[in-house]
């Protein structure tokens, strides 16, 4: 995946859910999705969080406000798609753990080394019964970077499940792919295992 659709993922991913006094269980989903940048850019530039020592409380209180808005469990299990069904329940349940954990860790560190005051624009959304998207726009001075959301009703509230960057590439189906290949080999504990590993590594401060 490009180095642009990296950053439109990552800047994509970082998002909250409830806006001002506006009770959730009556916004669209385009309305779900306005909130959530100015608080995140709100932290991103507090001068009090942006030094070095700093980065851990401002990873901190970004995933505070972005994790509501996935249902990690759905995009959990479309990553996995069919081998899904090859994880026990406590597998399925460890896995979409670590998996959300990972993807906030991964994502967050990269929005503070890449954050330069780019903005999203709302376009339009496509609402057809508990499923809708959302499409919005990322500008960074000259570049353009079209982000759909793939957005699905849970209890009320509208949640992320996937997200499309550029020409459809998905953050979904890119694991999907990574994944596939490593359980042609290895068991789904294993799996896990790597992931494990991997967000200690990500949640080790550097020495």
């Amino acid at each position: 995946m490009g180095a642009r659709c990296w950053k439109g993922i990552l800047l994509a991913c970082l998002l909250v859910l409830q806006v001002g006094g506006v009770r959730a269980e009556s916004l669209t989903p385009l309305e779900t999705l306005k909130g959530p940048i100015d608080r995140i850019v709100t932290i991103l530039n507090d001068p009090e969080l942006r030094t070095e020592d700093q980065k851990i409380e401002q990873r901190d209180k970004i995933w505070q406000v972005a994790r509501p808005l996935f249902d990690f469990n759905e995009i959990s299990r479309r990553t996995l798609g069919p081998d899904w069904d090859k994880f026990s329940m406590q597998e399925q349940e460890r896995f979409t753990t670590v998996f959300s954990e990972f993807l906030g860790s991964t994502y967050i560190e990269k929005m503070q080394g890449e954050y330069h005051e780019e903005r999203i624009v709302f376009v339009s959304e496509l609402v057809r019964g508990p499923i809708a998207l959302a499409r919005t726009k990322l500008l960074r001075e000259t570049l353009e970077i079209p982000i759909d959301y793939r957005m699905r009703q849970v209890d009320g509230l509208w949640k992320v499940y996937d997200v499309l960057v550029e020409n459809g590439v998905s953050l979904v189906m890119n694991y999907r792919v990574q994944f596939k290949s490593i359980l042609q080999k290895e068991t789904p504990a294993q799996l896990i295992e790597r992931l494990e590993k991997k967000l200690a590594e990500q949640q080790t401060p550097a020495t």
